[in-house]
């Protein structure tokens, strides 16, 4: 019989705001990095679903915002 290590469980989140959000508070962005997957939610709505993206995509979606591809 193989024995199987303890599952270390599910990874607590813990949330930074983005340096990308505005510095008025109208446009917070809050990031957790869960080293498998990157999320990211309104910290105006801190309850609400966050979106959850691979590391890649958050990688691609970051150099994008850093190249202008992401201006207003």
């Amino acid at each position: 019989m193989t024995e199987r290590a303890p599952s270390a469980g599910p990874i607590a989140a813990v949330w930074f705001k983005s340096s990308y959000s505005g510095g008025e508070g109208n446009e917070c962005l809050e990031v957790a990095d869960l080293r498998v997957k990157v999320e990211v939610r309104d910290s105006k709505s801190p309850d609400r679903p966050a979106l959850s993206l691979s590391v890649d995509a958050w990688v691609g979606f970051v150099s994008s915002v850093k190249a202008g591809g992401f201006g207003g």
